[in-house]
């Protein structure tokens, strides 16, 4: 995906709450109107819509179609994005694809849940008889099996772990949108002394379901010129995988979807990872972030806990990493997740940081995660480079 005149040309994002009482439709309308009074646009122009599945609206397989009634909009492309995490950035590559071909010229990417208020999703198929062992109380014990295997191949201390969330933490004291209850600061004690969930995964390891929404325009250089609108930046490229290893029954858990599309990812940009100004991963547990630092390679395999201790991962350091406390420290809006990430990327870009803003960004790594299966790495990685 070469630099196009394709871009972003707007974002917003709702605080996030926990258990607002309110639905993701109430959520994507106030997104909409952020997004509509941040760009100036009326909304009779958006003729492009991409949708990510909800927990919390998970049983209704007509959503997407409700939302547009929601929301009052007519759109001639339509997406309804499933996997999870990945779904923000996977929207925008997909809009970008559907404006490319003429479906649409004006598309909003749209992600908005409310599981802390209503939690409705079902697996459902084997997964409940035959595949999730009785005890395993979800993703945190997912990730204390992925952490324990990691740390009988390579070196994982402990400082490192407590060191990204001691810096999110940092980040979300400047951060208005993220939860009211982590509006308040973190040290390594405090990290420390966090009980562990699933061991060695502490509760600071680990983010907090909690309900919002985001929304992002996305169209061309010259159509977002006719429509007044002055800030936007470009995906320059993106990647996704789905099941990585997927034909091996015993695949190396540590193995993630992103080593295999990283290299791809950094040559569509023509860039490598020292071009990147900050770093907005996907972020459910700290390790996740950890094992990113190596696939995107920052450093190398097995090499994250002595690159997070040694680098300064502040919005004013060398390698600013999620500078809005990402969902371990701003909460985690459901499955509008992924575009919590985003959201704060183009932000950043935009000279929109306010207390945290990195000084004269021009690129940004995004990443998302998708599905937390029992017994394999996560279900989907997708990973976008954008450029001011």
């Amino acid at each position: 995906m070469a630099r196009s005149d394709l871009v972003i040309a707007g974002y917003s994002e709702t605080p996030v709450l926990f258990r607002s009482g309110r639905s993701a439709y109430d959520f994507a309308g106030e997104a909409l109107a952020g997004l509509l009074s941040s760009t100036g646009i009326e909304k009779g122009v958006i003729d492009g819509l991409s949708v990510t599945t909800p927990l919390s609206e998970s049983p209704n397989p007509f959503f997407s179609v409700y939302m547009c009634e929601a929301l009052g909009i007519s759109p001639t492309w339509l997406n309804y994005g499933g996997i999870g995490g990945c779904s923000a950035t996977g929207g925008v590559a997909r809009a970008m694809s559907a404006i490319r071909d003429g479906y649409c010229e004006v598309a909003v990417v749209l992600s908005s849940d409310a599981p802390s208020t209503s939690w409705r999703t079902n697996y459902a198929a084997f997964r409940g008889e035959f595949q999730d062992p009785v005890g395993v109380q979800g993703p945190p014990a997912m990730f204390g099996l992925l952490m324990n295997r990691y740390a009988a191949q390579y070196p994982l201390k402990d400082e490192a772990l407590g060191k990204i969330a001691v810096t999110q933490r940092e980040h979300a004291l400047h951060n208005d949108n993220a939860l009211e209850k982590f509006k308040k600061p973190l040290t390594m004690e405090d990290y420390y002394a966090s009980r562990v969930v699933a061991d060695p995964l502490r509760l600071l390891d680990s983010v907090m379901f909690c309900d919002g929404a985001n929304a992002f325009l996305v169209t061309t250089e010259r159509r977002a010129a006719e429509l007044g609108i002055g800030k936007m930046v470009h995906p320059v490229a993106y990647g996704e995988l789905t099941n990585v290893n997927g034909s091996d029954p015993c695949a190396d858990i540590t193995e993630t979807g992103f080593s295999k599309i990283a290299p791809k990812l950094f040559s569509d940009a023509g860039m490598t990872p020292a071009d990147i100004d900050c770093f907005q991963p996907y972020d459910d547990f700290t390790i996740a972030v950890l094992m990113q630092f190596e696939d995107f390679g920052f450093c190398g395999r097995g090499e994250g806990s002595d690159f997070v201790l040694e680098t300064d991962l502040s919005y004013t350091g060398t390698l600013p990493l999620n500078t809005g406390g990402g969902q371990i420290s701003a909460g985690q809006p459901g499955l509008a997740s992924g575009g919590l990430n985003l959201a704060e990327a183009v932000r950043q870009l935009f000279g929109e940081g306010g207390g945290r803003q990195i000084d004269d960004p021009k690129t940004a790594l995004v990443t998302g995660i998708g599905v937390i299966p029992y017994g394999r790495n996560w279900g989907t990685s997708a990973a976008m480079i954008l450029e001011a």
